[in-house]
């Protein structure tokens, strides 16, 4: 039974049959719509969960708050601006995403993105650059995008996490040091350049208060691990360098509230210089987005799942305010989000308590923020930089296969090297290639001998043609002729004996013929007609037969469904004197 064809043709339509479809499917897509909006269902639930999500959404936003402070410093906007981005995106994120579990803010890859591009053009930019992004993102939810993470391979995941925690900790080292940032668009380059231009003579008080917040954190782990260990820390170094003092620099002035929204100044040379970085930014956030509410599913698998488009909805229009407000481009939090999980979140309400804990902050707590250390904030990235690095799971993916190898090494290295939308691309095209070599690896063009066993039996030569055992030569081709093995196929079958007078080529277990396979087929066909050798395809199905035919590498005459019906083929034709 192991020769039975179980391929599934492909639907054939008419072009009007076509037209007709895909009416249809837009006409769905549009009742779908209907989907990528908050509606009350989202807080099912709450009257059991309000208490447990209170609770959860003020742990996340004691957490938060340093994160936000340090991501806003880090990609060179202020702490102010990571801190509007944190209350503005997590609440608009909160109602309008997709995940019941996400939380939204400033996070360490898109510091990565905006470094550079705050360098070449200001700023002043980074708002517009906030809409513009969520525009697209928008537009990626309203044209049903969103599971397209689910072709991610997670080796990719892994390189790319992995690469952002290599770069967080590299841009920290001006922070550490109270050392210039560096010039170079290379966080590599300008974290060295930073090391370089440290004065030593002061470096080593900041060092010393980044180092501490790392030993608190450390010990924290061990004995109190689900205390808010950042805010402890911060507090911790905050007092001590106020009581001693130490000379290091700090925060300085927070608003003490959230500025009134307007939309940014912009030219239309300005928004085709930032068409690129804004698609970045928008490729970035909803990557992590999605990325990040697929590990909160993987954690809660009794809730319901995150809805992608709506969660590249909520992103896009979360991303729009906080550029409207001031602040910077956002996406979901993958350790915020787990941090809300772990802490009992049932509802959305506990994202929507964290943005509310970070506004009263602003609001009453902003003259004793300003008093923050940089150098601390510099110590919790550091920490959070290294828990996103996993080494044993790193360790797990240089030994897996060549394959997982290959694209997470090129995916980290493009990630701490290029950037990071960059590297997502190659490691895609990596992914993509091994999986076309492992393609082409496990089609078989092979050379076979009867009897054999079919779907219509146990074939052989009848006892009038076994004259022609030896002198027909049978190949199977199965899995898929294309580009990545059509050189094979045609070395296969031209190697052939001199007293060879026919050939049947079996594919009857092909699943794939592109038009490179065609070709292939043709080159190796024509070479066969050049030696007057005979031959039949057997098996092909009829999108496979259309294929080689418009392509020109077969007539129809060639073609027949079982393998009986081609030795029966084979002897009529040679019995006439026919050939080619």
């Amino acid at each position: 039974m192991g020769n039975r064809d179980f391929r599934i043709e492909p639907l054939r339509l008419t072009p009007r049959e076509q037209i007709r479809r895909y009416r249809t499917l837009a006409g769905a897509h549009v009742i779908n719509m209907r989907n990528l909006w908050p509606v009350p269902s989202d807080y099912a639930g709450l009257r059991q969960s309000w208490a447990k999500d209170l609770v959860a959404g003020i742990t996340v936003g004691v957490v938060a708050l340093p994160l936000a402070l340090g991501f806003g410093v880090a990609s060179g906007a202020g702490a102010a601006a990571g801190l509007i981005t944190a209350i503005v995106a997590g609440l608009v994120a909160a109602i309008f995403g997709g995940s019941h579990l996400q939380v939204s803010g400033p996070t360490g890859a898109m510091t990565v993105v905006l470094l550079p591009v705050i360098a070449k053009y200001g700023l002043g930019v980074v708002p517009l650059l906030a809409i513009l992004g969520g525009i697209i993102v928008v537009g990626m939810a309203l044209t049903a995008v969103g599971r397209s993470v689910e072709f991610i391979p997670f080796p990719v995941v892994e390189g790319f996490t992995m690469g952002i925690g290599v770069i967080i900790a590299l841009q920290q080292v001006p922070l550490i040091l109270d050392a210039p940032r560096g010039t170079s668009e290379s966080t590599l380059m300008a974290a060295w350049q930073s090391f370089q231009q440290a004065d030593w003579s002061h470096a080593w008080l900041p060092l010393t208060v980044a180092v501490a917040v790392i030993v608190m954190h450390l010990i924290g782990f061990k004995l109190v691990p689900k205390w808010p260990l950042s805010l402890i820390a911060i507090v911790i170094a905050t007092v001590a360098v106020v009581l001693l003092p130490i000379s290091v620099d700090t925060i300085g002035a927070l608003p003490t509230g959230l500025p009134s929204p307007q939309l940014p100044a912009f030219t239309l040379g300005m928004l085709q210089d930032l068409a690129g970085p804004a698609l970045a930014i928008a490729a970035l956030a909803s990557l992590e987005s999605l990325l990040s509410a697929r590990v909160a599913d993987g954690m809660r698998p009794d809730l319901t799942d995150t809805n992608p488009d709506r969660e590249l909805m909520g992103t896009g229009l979360s991303n729009i305010a906080s550029g409207l407000f001031g602040g910077l481009p956002a996406t979901g939090a993958i350790a915020r989000t787990a941090v809300n999980v772990r802490s009992g979140a049932r509802t959305r309400l506990s994202a929507v308590t964290h943005a509310v804990v970070l506004l009263v902050v602003m609001l009453l707590l902003a003259p004793i923020v300003a008093t923050v250390p940089m150098a601390a904030l510099g110590g919790v990235l550091l920490v959070t930089a290294g828990r996103m690095l996993n080494l044993r799971l790193g360790r797990t993916m240089l030994t897996v296969t060549r394959a997982d190898r290959n694209t997470f090494l090129l995916t980290f290295g493009a990630t701490v090297l290029l950037d990071l939308v960059a590297a997502v691309l190659l490691g895609l095209l990596m992914a993509g290639v091994m999986s076309l070599r492992h393609m082409a690896t496990y089609s078989v063009v092979a050379r076979q001998n009867l009897p054999t066993s079919t779907a219509e039996g146990v074939v052989d030569w009848t006892r009038e043609q076994e004259h022609l055992r030896d002198a027909v030569a049978i190949f199977r081709v199965d899995g898929a002729l294309f580009y990545g093995n059509s050189q094979r196929f045609i070395d296969e079958v031209n190697d052939l004996d001199h007293d060879t007078a026919a050939v049947i080529i079996r594919c009857h277990q092909m699943r794939i013929l592109d038009a490179s396979g065609a070709v292939a087929l043709d080159g190796a066909l024509r070479r066969l007609r050049r030696r007057k050798i005979l031959y039949v395809i057997q098996g092909m199905n009829t999108t496979q037969r259309r294929t080689s035919i418009m392509m020109g590498a077969t007539e129809e005459r060639h073609h027949v469904k079982e393998l009986s019906e081609a030795l029966g083929w084979i002897d009529h034709e040679l019995r006439t004197g026919k050939v080619g």
